[in-house]
């Protein structure tokens, strides 16, 4: 058997140090490839992911758009910011919603792609927000008070 010496072991383990340095550059690059934001609309909860590089591509939930959103208008609602600013069939993104129904999820995915885009570049920040997309949109469902049917909504009140 033959022993190894103290110089060989060392020069093995800054060969492994720099193997890692190399992949830890390698995930940074990978990334630094997306933009994440989170759009939110009522109990609606969108992770976005806005890649750089790509062909127009939108998945949702991994679906494609037409089929997460068979109506037009809710296609429409999630592409409406990439049309805005022209940005449509160059970047790609992937997107993972939760809660609340069609209408709110599409607009919490404008929202989030809306703020993505202008970390990409915060010259998209003053068209989107005349739109309205960077915008968060406060409103929820109110609650319902004691005594009441609804949120305002009173007993049915008889005279006699």
């Amino acid at each position: 058997m033959v022993q190894k010496t103290t110089t060989e072991k060392s020069a093995k383990a800054s060969a492994k140090v720099e193997e890692k340095e190399v992949l830890n550059e390698a995930d940074l690059k990978k990334k630094s490839e997306y933009l994440y934001a989170v759009g939110k609309r009522k109990t609606s909860i969108a992770q976005v992911r806005v890649y750089k590089k790509g062909e127009g591509g939108i998945v949702i939930n991994e679906k494609d758009l037409k089929d997460y959103f068979p109506t037009s208008a809710r296609q429409e609602t999630v592409k409406a910011p990439l049309t805005l600013i022209g940005q449509g069939d160059k970047l790609n993104v992937t997107v993972k919603v939760l809660g609340g129904g069609f209408v709110s999820q599409s607009e919490a995915i404008r929202h989030g792609v809306s703020l993505a885009l202008v970390q990409l570049n915060p010259n998209f920040r003053k068209p989107l927000k005349k739109a309205g997309f960077i915008t968060r949109d406060a409103r929820k469902k109110e609650r319902k008070k004691p005594g009441l049917k609804g949120a305002r909504r009173a007993p049915q009140w008889k005279k006699r």
